[in-house]
């Protein structure tokens, strides 16, 4: 028993093991890389690993991509006003508001979000759910990245068509169809800022069926799509 312990936890056995897990990094660093350059092209249509997660599981999901010029600018307007005022200003991450959750973190108080679009983006298309450590250091540079590559107008494209909406309901043509009944070319400047608004917890918000705090919170970013002007310049 312990010669075959030996030879579990031999030298040679661990160089292989270590050579396997570098293996494994290395694949993960490589696909975002790779993955990101073949979604330049706009015919390209990405999907979501929490959209690969629902076909595996067989539950099957509900997306309907469409080009960013098929989608109401007010819905990308009010995006960026509740999602990330200084996208159009910003190379992946908002090093302001970065530092901000830093100093809150170090004194020991409540941290607020940081997460820029494509800091969201290269989450949803690469990443893992929930709040870790481990994947905003590796969400950090890879949202440089990505909006080193990739124009503005793509990027609000692709995050307008993978951004979850609902159980197994992705991008906005399909919540805008499921909630209102209608294409996302159509929507009105209240239903943008409700849908703008369910996006940072879309299993408890529903925008069909606003509460008083959505509310409130839609007639906030409403105001601000109203006003945007250079805020959203970048998706002219």
């Amino acid at each position: 028993m312990a010669a075959a312990r030996r030879g579990i936890f031999s030298r040679g056995s661990l160089r292989r093991w270590v050579r396997l897990g570098a293996l494994v990094a290395a694949i993960m660093i490589a696909l975002p890389v790779v993955l990101t350059m073949l979604y330049l092209p706009p015919v390209v249509r990405p999907i979501s690993t929490l959209m690969i997660k629902d076909l595996v599981t067989l539950q099957g999901y509900d997306r309907q991509w469409v080009p960013l010029d098929d989608i109401a600018p007010v819905m990308a307007h009010s995006v960026i006003m509740s999602e990330d005022g200084q996208f159009c200003f910003h190379k992946g991450i908002d090093l302001g508001e970065l530092r901000g959750v830093i100093n809150d973190a170090l004194e020991g108080e409540a941290t607020r979000g940081a997460s820029t679009i494509p800091m969201q983006t290269v989450k949803n298309l690469y990443l893992w759910n929930g709040r870790s450590f481990l994947r905003k250091v590796v969400e950090l540079p890879l949202a440089i990245y990505f909006d080193a590559l990739m124009p503005k107008r793509r990027i609000m494209e692709i995050y307008l068509n993978i951004a979850e909406w609902g159980p197994n309901i992705y991008g906005v043509e399909a919540a805008s169809q499921h909630y209102f009944g209608k294409p996302a070319s159509q929507l009105s400047r209240r239903q943008a800022a409700l849908l703008a608004v369910t996006l940072p917890n879309p299993a408890a918000r529903n925008p069909a069926k606003p509460g008083p705090g959505l509310k409130r919170l839609a007639s906030v970013i409403e105001r601000r799509a109203g006003k945007a002007g250079a805020y959203v310049q970048c998706l002219d």
